[in-house]
């Protein structure tokens, strides 16, 4: 992989990191509720969803799941489920200002929250079929795969952690104004409803 399609790659990862999605309401839902620091688990979860995505349209099973129909609606509807059901935790969390909530319940261990981070990106067919259109551009196929794979992967990682950390350092520092029981609240039914939406907008999708 040439410096200059390289650079062209990057620029292309920051605008798939920077599209808002699942990903980037995870950060902000747990930056927001736990503190930066403890956000990290749900972004380092998302860059190995991000590496499976990568891995799978690497070994070819992208293509399968862009042609199946079966495969494609079983990740499709996992993925639907899967957001609903963060959709409805985060409507119902407790309205407790950032401070207060350390409290090490078992949906904001590192654990859990690397689990989510996984599972949002992982679950999501959108991706893989997205990364399956993109990525062939910049691969030369004249030159060993695997080493630009491995470039592709490290170089998405990079950016996606930087972008994610923003996401959730933003929700930290802006949002943890927010004190009031009511205020927090309608933050978490806010967040709760963008993750049901990104649940609808992934049920629409459709193959091309």
């Amino acid at each position: 992989m040439s410096v200059q399609v390289w650079l062209a790659f990057i620029v292309a990862a920051i605008l798939i990191s920077l599209s808002p999605g699942a990903g980037a309401i995870s950060c902000m839902a747990s930056g927001m509720r736990y503190g930066y620091r403890r956000s990290l688990p749900n972004i380092a979860g998302m860059q190995l969803g991000v590496a499976l995505q990568l891995v799978v349209v690497g070994i070819g099973l992208g293509a399968l799941l862009a042609t199946s129909t079966l495969a494609f609606n079983l990740v499709k509807g996992f993925g639907v489920a899967y957001l609903c059901y963060l959709g409805w935790q985060q409507f119902r969390a407790e309205a407790r200002p950032l401070q207060l909530a350390h409290a090490q319940t078992a949906a904001g261990t590192p654990r859990a929250l690397f689990v989510q981070g996984f599972l949002v990106n992982a679950s999501n067919p959108k991706a893989t079929i997205f990364l399956l259109a993109v990525l062939p551009q910049f691969i030369d196929a004249h030159a060993p795969a695997l080493p630009q794979y491995l470039v592709c992967m490290a170089t998405l990682t990079v950016v996606d952690i930087i972008v994610m950390s923003g996401y959730a350092l933003f929700a930290a520092r802006v949002l943890r104004l927010l004190r009031e029981p009511r205020q927090i609240r309608w933050m978490n039914r806010g967040f709760g409803g963008m993750f049901i939406l990104a649940a609808g907008l992934l049920a629409l999708f459709r193959r091309a």
